[in-house]
């Protein structure tokens, strides 16, 4: 599904990534992690071609991200809150996602019905404008967004910072249901080891813009990275 060939990024003689090559089947849940500088959201801007790669290619489902957009129709993704419009109510954010994803307002209604435990009661109705939110609500819009619209790919960068421990488990179960459905590719960066272990198959680590472990997930895999970031 996402394909990763000879990426490095360079700011000026600084090289804060290089990834030689990294593939994503379709279906998989995807986890990196790493410390602060890691590279964790350079790589996620540079496959949501945000930024550009110094060199190297990203292709998603066999399209370069780089020189076309038909990737974006099957991509859901939420990185900062940079991501949102904040002059906008949520509602009315939900309203734009819907419709550049081709969702009615009914079908935005339906959609958002499912998630009114994770909002739990702070979102919706509140005619407070998105910018006006805690970071924790912020985030809570932007990541219900990044799954309008039946996205074959999710990307989502540090999704558990800023959450209340409630939400936190609330969204583990939103993602774990997410990550059954084969037809998505679900990748997620998080500085929270027993999360992501929770939610994801395989795990990458990034040090210092290289991987270090790639992790297919099994019951030793917390207590491995645990001990890899504790050496």
């Amino acid at each position: 599904m996402i394909t990763i060939n000879n990426i490095t990024k360079k700011y000026g003689v600084t090289q804060v990534l290089e990834v030689e090559k990294l593939v994503i089947p379709k279906g998989q849940s995807f986890g990196l992690v790493g410390n602060n500088g890691a590279g964790k959201t350079t790589l996620f801007n540079i496959l949501l071609d945000l930024i550009r790669p110094t060199t190297g290619i990203v292709t998603s489902n066999g399209i370069p991200v780089h020189s076309s957009e038909e990737w974006k129709n099957f991509t859901g993704s939420f990185i900062d809150e940079s991501f949102l419009i904040g002059y906008l109510t949520p509602s009315e954010y939900f309203e734009f996602i819907g419709d550049l994803r081709n969702m009615n307002k009914a079908d935005v209604s339906r959609f958002l019905a499912q998630f009114e435990e994770f909002f739990n009661g702070e979102i919706l109705g509140k005619k407070k404008y998105l910018r006006d939110l805690s970071k924790g609500n912020q985030k809570k819009v932007g990541i219900v967004a990044a799954m309008m619209g039946n996205p074959e790919v999710v990307v989502l960068d540090e999704p558990f910072a800023n959450l209340d421990p409630t939400t936190q488990i609330r969204l583990k179960s939103i993602i774990k249901i997410l990550t059954e459905n084969e037809n998505i590719t679900v990748l997620i960066s998080s500085h929270d080891l027993s999360h992501v272990t929770d939610v994801c198959q395989r795990i990458v680590v990034l040090e210092k813009g290289t991987i270090e472990k790639d992790i297919q997930t099994s019951v030793e895999t917390l207590e491995e990275l645990e001990v890899y970031f504790s050496a």
